[in-house]
């Protein structure tokens, strides 16, 4: 077995290396998962952190079973990169920052139309959330501009449409209060019991679950459009992969659901894998010449760098050493609009991980190849206080 590729139990594996720090409460929870009813392997990616019960940066495959506890509230959450018009070359800072003065608002009656044919298409039939669409939400959800810093292989860009001389805008959203409310009407029925495959509440669940994926990827697409609105650009989407979700797949010649929960798909093209708005992201290509590999992680990857610290303690450890307008600066000379003091702190790059150790660990374990490294230009979170 690779050296980044742990046995913690006999159905519980950790894609990270011994030296890949990992909260040992992270670990717990994996192992705690893995002895819920119906559950037949378990896969830790090396983002993994503690999250409320349950770890977050996992993959679970059960058995006639699913547990939407799992996958959380913000069903369908993701990852969507655009390449856009506009010109790295070109780009000023200062000015750039003040454009996004209006994203955080209900989308205006202009976009009426092209919401409801959008909608048609995707099959989605909700109304009572549509005032969210094309809003990014609070926690770790951000819009950013970054450009290639460094092509590792030309023609996988090419192949995505990405052209190094243009501004690339990632995405990261997901169901916004659709997805939370399904979750809580399903714990409110079910607790964390979760729900037999033959049980109709499944087949109400997962109906609801896929509604709620197609909305993220509708909500992402609005949010990246009023961003290259708001620059006056245009843009085409390379690709949009969800990283909170549970779908049907066949692992070990068992027909199961796999349950991701910030783990992104390994089985879905290319990926980007982001790292903290102070760290360089990474576009990367999932290999496939690891059948056994592929199995231990789920074909699952990592969904971002994963945090060290908590939320809540971060300006506990940071407001000495960092005043406000330190934070809205990074090291490789990208910007941040945050105007929530909070959650500027919670957000702080040395909340996380480094993402190039994330990475590595892959690689590692052949997972993946990197394609490109993506450097931020500048990273929106929001213009004030803000709601998850």
């Amino acid at each position: 077995m690779d050296k980044s590729v742990q046995k913690i139990t006999e159905n519980v594996s950790l894609i990270a290396s011994k030296e890949t720090w990992i909260e040992g409460l992270a670990i717990d929870q994996l192992i705690k998962t893995s002895e819920l009813a119906g559950m037949h392997r378990v896969a830790g990616m090396p983002d993994l952190h503690p999250g409320r019960g349950y770890p977050i940066g996992a993959a679970f495959f059960t058995l006639n079973k699913i547990y939407p506890a799992l996958v959380g509230n913000d069903i369908g959450c993701g990852m969507a990169l655009w390449q856009t018009s506009a010109k790295v070359s070109k780009v000023n800072l200062d000015k750039l920052a003040k454009k996004f003065e209006h994203v955080e608002l209900p989308l205006d009656e202009s976009w009426s139309s092209m919401i409801e044919n959008r909608k048609h298409e995707k099959g989605i039939t909700t109304n009572g959330y549509d005032r969210a669409l094309g809003t990014i939400g609070g926690g770790n959800h951000f819009a950013e501009f970054q450009a290639i810093d460094e092509v590792y292989n030309q023609k996988a860009l090419d192949e995505l449409g990405l052209n190094k001389k243009h501004l690339q805008l990632l995405v990261h959203s997901g169901s916004r209060g659709l997805g939370q409310s399904i979750l809580v009407e399903h714990i409110t029925k079910h607790n964390h019991d979760g729900l037999n495959t033959n049980d109709d509440d499944f087949l109400d669940y997962m109906v609801k679950h896929d509604e709620a994926v197609r909305w993220a990827e509708l909500n992402r697409e609005l949010i990246a459009k009023r961003f290259l609105e708001a620059i006056r650009a245009k843009g085409d989407c390379a690709l949009d992969i969800n990283h909170n979700l549970v779908s049907a797949k066949k692992i070990d010649d068992c027909d199961g659901w796999l349950h991701r929960k910030g783990a992104t798909p390994s089985d879905k093209g290319y990926v980007v894998i982001p790292g903290s708005r102070g760290d360089y992201s990474y576009l990367v290509k999932p290999l496939e010449n690891k059948s056994d590999n592929l199995s231990t992680s789920l074909f699952s990857l990592a969904h971002g760098a994963g945090r060290k610290w908590k939320r809540g303690e971060c300006h506990g450890r940071l407001g000495h050493k960092y005043k406000r307008e330190d934070l809205y600066r990074t090291a490789l000379g990208s910007r941040v609009v945050c105007g929530n003091k909070e959650l500027l702190y919670d957000e702080a790059p040395q909340a996380y991980k480094k993402c190039e150790t994330v990475i590595s660990d892959m690689v590692d374990a052949g997972l993946i190849e990197v394609v490109a490294k993506l450097r931020p230009v500048l990273t929106f979170k929001t213009n004030g206080d803000c709601s998850s």
